[in-house]
Order: C-alpha cells, then sequence, then structure tokens
C-alpha cells in the first residue's frame, strides 16, 4: 500500500486536565510527548508482536495549535515504513471534537531487540491488524 493510501487511524483519546496545564494554561508540549510515545511503541510492539521495542528517533515536531483544558484530543499512527529490524510511523494529533490539527510528527523510528537487547530482524513488511491474526 503507498504513503498516501494510507491514512492514519486516530485510536487513543486523551481529555486535557488542571495537571496537564504548562503556565500559558495551554496542553504542556512534554506531556502530549510523553503520550504519544507511550501509544506509538504500543503500537509498535502490536505491529512487530514483540513487547521488547525502542524509540530510536522522533523527527521534528510541529505543534499546529495549543490544546487547553478540557479539550479532548485523540492521536492517530500509521506505519509508513518496515526496516529490517525497525519500524517508522508518522503521527497527527487532533482535537476530537473540531478535528483541528495539534501536532504533526513525520517519522517515530523503533527499533526490534532481540533477548540480548539488541536489535534483531522482525520479519514484517506491512501492516496487519490483530483480528487478521486471529
Amino acid at each position: 500500500m503507498s504513503e498516501e493510501a494510507q491514512s492514519v487511524r486516530f485510536h487513543t483519546r486523551k481529555w486535557v486536565k488542571p495537571e496537564d496545564l504548562n503556565p500559558n494554561e495551554t496542553l504542556f508540549g512534554g506531556s502530549l510527548l510523553k503520550w504519544i510515545d507511550e501509544e506509538a511503541v504500543i503500537y509498535a510492539i502490536i505491529q512487530l508482536e514483540n513487547p521488547k521495542v525502542v524509540t530510536k528517533l522522533i523527527s521534528e515536531i510541529n505543534f499546529i495549535t495549543a490544546p487547553v483544558q478540557g479539550d479532548i484530543i485523540e492521536m492517530g499512527l500509521i506505519a509508513t515504513h518496515f526496516g529490517k529490524s525497525s519500524l517508522t510511523l508518522r503521527c497527527e494529533v487532533r482535537n476530537k471534537l473540531t478535528r483541528e490539527p495539534i501536532l504533526s510528527i513525520d517519522r517515530l523510528v523503533f527499533v526490534n531487540l532481540g533477548p540480548d537487547g539488541k536489535p534483531a530482524p522482525h520479519g514484517k513488511t506491512e501492516i496487519t491488524y490483530v483480528k487478521d491474526r486471529l
């Protein structure tokens, strides 16, 4: 499937609460990045069928708008490249109710690890869904 034909699938939703705010009373970027990294590594673990996956790289982060307290945001991910031992994802975050974009990251790279903790081939070449593996 070409990258253009792939659409980001939105899964996780977060409610912006007072403890997530910065002094400007908008969502603290560090909180959002933590949520994205956690969601993305879970996505990578499921795709690679291996709980031993680590974040290698997060490319330029484009903050587009700043959510405020009470906003509901959703994070979307799509696998864009399968390397020998890596998986590259694209991320988009948007406001759930208005669909207004909040953030985009072109590349998040995750590495599949073997039992020795070193990069290991994963043998995957395309996105699969759990329902198709059962």
